[in-house]
């Protein structure tokens, strides 16, 4: 006991000169956190089942969405007035499986509509023929009992076959398109949730054209999405700023906002295995802080293409950039690898699910520390989780205040080194210690890109 009482002081005096403190208020749940809102996507990489073998690790996380490429290898229109869903299918009950709802991303270009390998050719030569396919697709799924919901049109329109997609659009061409292919979707399904355009820019002129597009001619525009990887999650959170401004000359629009690709860095220049965890920590509290609706954090598992399945619609340079990418470059996206063994990064989102109900208040004097909070009137717990992004190690003093009384708290430390996948390792039980009633300060020691969850149990709640 006077070893703990002596190590508590010493922290203190270390804590007093860093002057790094986190506030917790326990007395004032708020509106829901709404964490399974920062939810997953999974690349158009193959018509494979390329997760359906984790489906009860990703149930875990319990997202709320799970964004899905409705790409030409489906199979969609082999021939002129014939549909076939089988294999789309697969992909959608994998996704439904999980509990999420599928956003539908639409980037597929049928032979017998685009008989011309061409990622400029952006119309189809019968657009009567596009909205028929379309509709039977919303019907299709619609009569099915599935729970789609939301219809995207179109993936990175503004790069085209550098995004592994078919489509490089004009603003105009984009609008024209997306104009026919929302009729459709909305003639078969009135309450369906349409938007776009997934841009890999989030600068584009295709979105300005989209909003004015959709101000004049009344079109829906359910939500607006768009695209980012960088390893500054501050940066990151200034896309959705921007499209807050952009979206403050339309007022009657008020679509909701899915950034629903994001991860760290393309050019993979970030690999130590502790920075991925912590950077999804960081980049999801700024989305929720920057008020945000949804995100889907690309993706769910690294896959190797097949570059003759991806000869069929892209050109042969498209294609084979395509399998560059994909089979010879280091990847790190993927909550699972290409071997499918799971990621450190798995394990925040794994965190993160468990901050399910009513918001609680944190604040942090430091920028490199920030936390979430919630007290889940269903388990009567609350719990906290708290991050060090910084490659630095910092003392923190946990201040928490409302404490109920009899509260103790059980910590877990995220181990993005561990030598084992084993989740009772990765997220590494420490000792529970008791809380003091009221207001109380806790030394808490941070490693570099440290992420660390308490959950608070209090036997005055239960």
């Amino acid at each position: 006991m006077h070893l703990q009482i002596a190590f508590f002081a010493l922290c203190s005096l270390v804590l007093s000169a860093q002057e790094v403190t986190l506030r917790l208020d326990l007395s004032k749940p708020g509106l829901p956190l709404n964490a399974d809102h920062m939810s997953l996507g999974q690349g158009g990489l193959s018509d494979d089942s390329i997760w359906g073998g984790r489906i009860p690790e990703i149930r875990a996380l319990h997202p709320k969405l799970i964004r899905l490429f409705v790409q030409e290898y489906f199979d969609l229109m082999p021939s002129r007035n014939q549909f076939q869903w089988t294999k789309l299918d697969r992909a959608v009950d994998d996704i439904v499986a999980t509990g999420a709802t599928p956003l539908m991303n639409i980037d597929f270009k049928p032979r017998v509509l685009f008989p011309t390998i061409d990622e400029n050719v952006t119309d189809p030569n019968d657009y009567s023929q596009w909205e028929k396919l379309i509709a039977a697709m919303v019907r299709h799924y619609k009569d099915r009992g599935s729970t789609l919901q939301y219809w995207e049109i179109a993936n990175e329109p503004d790069i085209g076959e550098m995004g592994g997609c078919p489509y490089k659009f004009t603003p105009e061409g984009y609008v024209r398109y997306y104009r026919h292919t929302v009729a459709a979707i909305r003639g078969v399904d009135s309450a369906a949730k349409v938007g776009g355009p997934a841009l890999a820019n989030p600068d584009s002129e295709i979105f300005p054209a989209l909003l004015r597009a959709c101000h004049e001619e009344k079109l829906s525009l359910d939500f607006v999405s768009w695209h980012i990887y960088s390893n500054d999650p501050s940066s990151i959170r200034a896309t959705i700023e921007k499209k807050k401004q952009d979206l403050a000359s339309f007022p009657e629009l008020r679509p909701e906002m899915i950034l629903d690709e994001w991860n760290m860095s393309l050019s993979n220049d970030e690999t130590d295995p502790r920075f991925q965890p912590v950077f999804v920590a960081e980049t999801v509290w700024q989305m929720l802080d920057a008020g945000l609706d949804y995100s889907c954090y690309y993706h769910i598992r690294d896959y190797h293409v097949r570059l003759d399945q991806f000869k069929r619609f892209l050109s042969p340079r498209g294609a084979i950039e395509m399998a560059w990418w994909w089979n010879r470059k280091p990847q790190y996206d993927g909550l699972f690898d290409f071997q499918n063994h799971v990621r450190p990064a798995y394990f925040t989102f794994l965190l993160l699910s468990r901050l399910a109900g009513q918001r609680v208040d944190v604040s942090s004097s430091d920028g490199r520390i920030h936390g979430l909070a919630t007290w889940d009137p269903e388990i009567r717990k609350y719990s906290i989780l708290f991050w060090n992004f910084s490659s630095e190690p910092l003392a923190v003093n946990v201040s928490v205040t409302r404490v109920p009384a009899d509260t103790t708290a059980a910590p877990e430390q995220l181990d993005s080194l561990a030598p084992s996948d084993d989740e009772n390792v990765r997220l590494r039980p420490m000792p529970s210690f008791k809380l003091m009633p009221g207001t109380g300060e806790y030394p808490v020691r941070m490693r570099p890109y440290d992420v660390i969850f308490w959950e608070l149990d209090s036997k005055s709640q239960h």
